[in-house]
């Protein structure tokens, strides 16, 4: 990582504007509402519950005669199926013609992207079509479909492309990562001069005490990127070392030394934004940025880099990362049933998806960031990219370890809000 060279909207303008490598592709609809709700990958593991007003569960449309379907389920937000739909799926079947690829949202539907991982599960022990190629989860949310062998493991002799997935990437046994992001600083350079940025979470602390007012990350349990951000305290008290954390139950030993991180937050709440009035999510936090009520906030590359393209947050709003240990994030994955009735063209879709050309895609048109190494994208997009480029994408196991990140920081930081 180099720092002093920040990402502005400038910049991120003008390498949209340069056409994506080897191929070209449309741009993706814009998300109405603004900033858009993230489409950074959950970090608590837990699939979607089904709301009052569900709709019924989808079944896909037939595919065109003489093609083959793909069908294609994702819970993602409107900016990454509208992705799907405008640039992904035509330059697939633009290459592909044999096939005819449809991607489905379950959102709003009984139990989201588990009512379909249940009718696959259902298919395989009757033999029928789960009417699913590839789903848009990582199948270690639902132990049960890992126990009975729904999943299909996806390699380097089916998937080609994924020999390029960076390791950190790789965290999940059945779940191929497509797209990544990442918490990244993001602050008012009109403010903040670049030599005064933070650069480790330490140089952050004394930065906050000194500018009172000016900072704020909002409630864990209400956005990803104030999560990320208690996570990060947390790892800087427990030797910063990630890996100590592990899927599963809580390790106590473990758990006991969160005491650390809430005496360094508590530090810092009265000279946050309003002396604690903690936002109630990404969105609230990147509006107090947007308005100027403060200068610094930590926030999702993805949901950053869109409200940047679209004028939402000013240009002189630029992002950095840490440079001791980075800011957590995580990779959206997709898992392929065993039983799906056109293996191929699910292979054939997701080492497209893994190409070199798609991950420009991925960075350009939803601001997400790459799977694959950052090297094998173009020069001049790394270039733009330099002050948060990573291989280094801490993970966070959620489960038991988030519910006591939640409990102590209401408890023992901000003792001012409830639950």
């Amino acid at each position: 990582m180099k720092p002093g060279n920040k990402l502005t909207r400038r910049t991120f303008l003008k390498g949209a504007a340069l056409g994506a490598a080897g191929i070209s592709l449309a741009a993706c609809a814009a998300p109405p509402a603004a900033p858009a709700a993230t489409s950074a990958p959950a970090q608590s593991g837990e699939p979607t519950e089904a709301t009052a007003t569900a709709k019924p569960l989808p079944t896909p449309p037939p595919a065109a005669e003489g093609k083959t379907a793909i069908n294609i389920y994702s819970d993602s937000d409107t900016n990454i199926t509208d992705w799907y739909a405008n640039t992904l799926i035509p330059a697939f079947e633009a290459k592909f013609p044999q096939y005819d690829v449809n991607i489905i949202s379950t959102k709003g539907v009984a139990g989201g992207i588990k009512s379909i991982v249940d009718r696959s599960l259902a298919a395989m022990e009757t033999n029928a079509d789960p009417q699913a190629e590839l789903i848009e989860t990582d199948p270690a949310n639902y132990p049960d479909s890992v126990k009975a062998g729904l999943w299909q493991k996806m390699d380097e002799t089916t998937v080609p492309n994924s020999k390029n997935v960076i390791e950190a990437a790789r965290v999940s046994e059945f779940g191929m990562p497509y797209r990544g992001s990442q918490v990244l600083l993001a602050y008012d350079s009109s403010k903040i001069p670049d030599a005064e940025v933070p650069k480790t979470f330490a140089d952050l602390i004394e930065w906050v005490k000194q500018h009172p007012g000016q900072f704020t990350y909002n409630r864990p349990d209400k956005g990803g990127s104030g999560g990320n951000f208690v996570v990060r305290a947390i790892y800087e008290v427990t030797g910063k070392d990630p890996s100590k954390f592990k899927p599963g139950p809580a390790d106590p030993a473990i758990v006991a030394e969160f005491d650390k991180a809430w005496e360094l937050l508590r530090s810092i709440h009265e000279y946050t934004y309003d002396k604690g009035a903690y936002p109630s999510g990404n969105n609230p936090a990147l509006q107090l940025l947007a308005n100027g009520s403060v200068s610094m906030i930590p926030a999702w590359s993805d949901q950053a880099l869109q409200a940047l393209s679209k004028g939402v947050l000013p240009d002189t709003v630029k992002l950095a990362q840490f440079t001791d240990l980075p800011m957590p994030g995580g990779y959206a994955m997709m898992a392929m049933p065993k039983n799906t009735k056109n293996p191929q063209g699910a292979y054939d879709f997701m080492n497209f998806l893994l190409s070199p050309e798609i991950q420009v895609s991925v960075v350009k048109d939803i601001g997400g960031f790459p799977a694959i190494s950052w090297s094998l994208l173009p020069a001049d997009l790394q270039s733009q990219y330099t002050s948060v480029i990573t291989d280094n994408v801490p993970s966070w196991p959620g489960g038991e370890y988030n519910a006591a990140r939640n409990k102590g920081w209401y408890e023992k930081v901000a003792t001012n809000l409830q639950p």
